[in-house]
């Protein structure tokens, strides 16, 4: 079964020069000395390790396309003719009542204090990198009004160029993380929460201490990885002395910029960018739950993990280990990943895919319940996009999972706004765009909702903004649609019977009835009654 075709991807701007390709290495059936491109094994002959990383940077997000034996396209939803589950107390379900618009779609998560969102999704995966960083404004503000959680990711201050330090190293000064956190809370009402991430290098510099002192968050993360690379997070940086001042902060920079042959090949122009990259950490059940008592001490109202596509036995870990420290959040990251600089290979190659890790997550769950171990609240993470999707995995993991963090999904509509105000004031509207208007009051259909909510304010929220709103519209309709038909009409309702696999293999990993099955027994006793 060929999978996914190597050494040729627009990621990293690859292609075969035939249009046969021998399937297992995807080199072209003929290789032609004096071919001038431009497969893989051909740019690494002269760009080296560049290609391993999807570009051109700070343009793109992108995510692995390796294609799975088995994914959630493998289950379907179930639909039912009579009943209401999560109707108000006191009301019956009946035509009058049960109107998919009364579907109620917030969750919340959280040990004691929990923190509700309006819609099951939040998103993720905006740390360091230069497109979270350029899109900020649209991303975090976009969430506030969409009264979901947006995750601030690792390495924020450890990069700002701004960034000063104390005396014993720790953070006295972080600009850019103050932007973010201010920009979040300036639109913030009752509804999602911006959380923190750490990593190795953020709990040396003191991130937890700073965002504590100077903003009172609430919450911060603890990160053991995601499900796009094994390794720690990395960015590309273009200029020398920046990448020089990051090696003396603490992380690993390649090529070493301060080396002599480094320099001069930089001069020379064939460097002409260098990757930073934190550390690997080292994860004891002593040291994480000292950590999470740690900053429970400091004031820290919600302690958060979050953990990647790692081996089966890490996912029980983070289980058990965040089950005993009573973490608010765990979030579970399958392969394959991406939205910022993760090596191509490893995002298609690496890590349990999210189907199969959320399988094992709740066999798992299950087996620490039974055990009368409360586990903690359960978000998914790993190629989500839309409302079906989101459905699938909450029903999949009922009742542990709450909610789907989201990375590329809700990033797209923050650049689709943002671009479309910068098009609207070129006067160069696109054809696709154009149909709909020219004004943003004709173009975005959300755009009179916004306004009822915050008046005069509306217009200077930034169009990723509101594009984000649109989009959540969108997604929260389609989500009670799906609801209502499978009779839900309350997220804490849904349960693994309001979905049955199309295939032996998603039922063999997910233990989720086959569609020749599900319901059989029930059926036959309607059909043999008396």
């Amino acid at each position: 079964m060929n999978l996914r075709q190597p050494n040729a991807n627009a990621a990293n701007g690859t292609f075969n020069r035939s249009r046969n390709v021998v399937p297992s290495s995807g080199i072209c059936t003929t290789c032609l000395d004096g071919c001038q491109g431009g497969c893989e094994l051909w740019l690494a002959s002269f760009r080296g390790r560049e290609v391993i990383y999807p570009g051109p940077f700070g343009e793109t997000t992108s995510g692995a396309d390796k294609n799975y034996p088995v994914d959630y396209s493998h289950l379907n939803i179930q639909g039912y003719a009579k009943g209401a589950k999560g109707l108000p107390k006191g009301v019956e379900g009946n035509p009058d009542t049960a109107m998919f618009p009364k579907v109620d779609t917030e969750t919340e998560y959280g040990w004691s204090k929990k923190v509700k969102m309006k819609l099951p999704i939040f998103t993720g995966a905006l740390g360091s990198t230069y497109i979270a960083k350029k899109n900020w404004e649209h991303f975090a503000t976009g969430a506030a009004i969409c009264g979901i959680t947006i995750v601030c990711g690792e390495n924020v201050c450890g990069i700002d160029p701004n960034l000063e330090l104390n005396k014993d190293g720790k953070i006295k000064k972080s600009p850019e993380m103050d932007r973010r956190i201010e920009t979040y809370k300036k639109y913030h009402q009752d509804y999602g929460e911006i959380l923190v991430q750490m990593n190795v290098e953020d709990t040396r510099l003191g991130v937890a201490e700073y965002v504590l002192e100077k903003h009172k968050l609430d919450t911060i993360e603890l990160k053991w990885g995601q499900g796009a690379k094994c390794i720690g997070g990395e960015i590309k940086v273009k200029d020398i002395n920046y990448a020089k001042e990051l090696k003396k902060r603490g992380y690993i920079v390649t090529p070493d910029p301060t080396l002599p042959e480094i320099e001069a090949a930089y001069k020379d122009g064939s460097i002409k960018e260098f990757e930073r990259h934190s550390r690997l950490g080292f994860v004891d059940k002593k040291s994480f739950l000292k950590e999470v008592e740690r900053l429970r001490k400091l004031g820290f109202k919600r302690i958060t993990l979050k953990t990647g596509a790692y081996s089966m036995v890490e996912l029980a870990m983070a289980l058990r280990w965040g089950a005993e420290a009573k973490i608010d959040l765990l979030t579970i990251d399958g392969a394959p990943g991406g939205t910022g600089m993760s090596p191509w290979p490893m995002m298609n190659e690496w890590g349990i895919p999210t189907f199969y890790l959320e399988a094992l997550t709740y066999e798992f769950c299950e087996k620490l319940s039974k055990k009368k171990i409360r586990v903690p609240d359960i978000a998914i993470a790993g190629g989500f996009s839309t409302e079906d999707g989101v459905f699938k995995a909450i029903a999949m993991g009922a009742p542990y999972v709450k909610a789907v963090c989201m990375g590329r999904a809700l990033m797209i509509p923050g650049m689709v706004g943002k671009n479309i105000d910068q098009w609207i004031k070129e006067g160069n509207l696109p054809k696709t765009v154009s149909k709909y208007g020219s004004k943003v009051e004709e173009i975005f259909v959300s755009y009179e909702e916004v306004k009822k909510i915050y008046g005069s304010e509306t217009d200077k929220l930034p169009l990723g903004a509101i594009a984000m709103f649109t989009f959540a519209q969108k997604f929260k309709v389609g989500l009670q649609q799906l609801m209502a038909g499978s009779r839900n009409f309350s997220i804490k309702t849904i349960s693994r019977n309001d979905l049955m696999s199309l295939t032996r293999e998603a039922e063999e990993v997910s233990k989720i009835k086959y569609v020749m099955d599900a319901y059989r027994n029930e059926a036959n006793k309607i059909l043999t009654e008396k």
